[in-house]
């Protein structure tokens, strides 16, 4: 539906509704009717096989109203482009999205409530590394298992980094959270090159943390090596003693079946961050509250 097709339906349905003596619910039904045509059943989405991916999948499948919908499995990129591209004509649009983000500084944006929680409840951020990791590398190990820091730290970098690399936003940070940086590293020896291998996943939130730990360890002296990878070879590669560390498992919900498909061949070190939550999104402009608000394709 073209923009100005979605504007006119907007502008004219409160008043014939109001000439007709209907209530104003109805008016939100028909909202919600144009609203899924307009987006023609489709969510916005990332990455086939990331976790809100899966999880929104689900969702379809957990709600009558959802009926033929689908999800448009593109790139996290791909979906912020169409996001911005959206919101800049005022357009309707329903994405997958997670907090932490910065789209939620960029945009002024509604989480669609989820009666079901099909998309589960809050989560936190896991650090995990590899069985013996802390007898070959202690220092790195303490500071792996005191990392903390908060969603706003976080969406700092993810936000700086749209407009510089993502090592630089890092170490930018860095630099500004000399305290918190000390808690991390306090009573850690320095070493000559010893190398340490960090896995993450692509997306900007593990990207963020990810770079950020590197930037501490080469501090003390560490050669490190960062790599990107799905979630599932993530696992694996820490099961297998391929890279030491993580900081990206989002649990329990989203990478849930892969933690459990690894249990017991790595080391969890408990939260690094709390709080953060997969959401179905709006630009607050439309006039939708719900996942259940939306209809079924016809």
């Amino acid at each position: 539906m073209k923009k100005s097709k979605y504007r006119r339906l907007l502008t004219v349905l409160p008043i014939s509704f109001i000439l007709l003596g209907c209530e104003s619910g109805d008016e939100t039904q028909d909202e919600a009717e144009n609203a899924s045509e307009a987006v023609e059943y489709t969510f916005t989405g990332i990455e086939a096989g990331s976790g809100i991916t899966e999880l929104t999948l689900g969702m379809i499948e957990d709600y009558d109203n959802l009926e033929g919908w689908e999800i448009n499995k593109s790139s996290t990129a791909g979906m912020i482009t169409a996001l911005d591209r959206a919101i800049e004509n005022e357009e309707p649009i329903i994405a997958t999205a997670w907090s932490p983000h910065y789209i939620f500084a960029e945009h002024d944006l509604k989480i669609l409530d989820d009666p079901k929680n099909s998309l589960g409840e809050e989560e936190t951020i896991k650090t995990i590394a590899r069985q013996g990791l802390e007898e070959d590398k202690p220092n790195a190990y303490k500071i792996l298992d005191r990392f903390n820091w908060d969603i706003e730290d976080m969406q700092e970098v993810m936000l700086d980094a749209q407009e510089i690399p993502f090592e630089e936003a890092a170490q930018n940070w860095v630099d500004d959270n000399g305290d918190k940086i000390a808690e991390w590293t306090e009573g850690s020896e320095e070493v000559d090159g010893e190398s340490f291998h960090l896995i993450s996943t692509p997306w900007d939130t593990e990207r963020a943390s990810s770079n950020v730990m590197a930037i501490v360890l080469q501090d003390l002296g560490y050669e490190v090596d960062l790599t990107n990878v799905d979630p599932v070879v993530m696992f694996q590669a820490i099961s297998e003693d391929e890279g030491d560390a993580s900081l990206s498992p989002w649990l329990p919900t989203s990478f849930g079946a892969y933690y459990e498909k690894f249990e017991g061949q790595f080391e969890d070190l408990g939260p690094n961050m709390s709080g953060v939550a997969n959401t179905i999104i709006v630009p607050a402009y439309m006039d939708i509250d719900s996942v259940e608000d939306l209809k079924p394709r016809k």
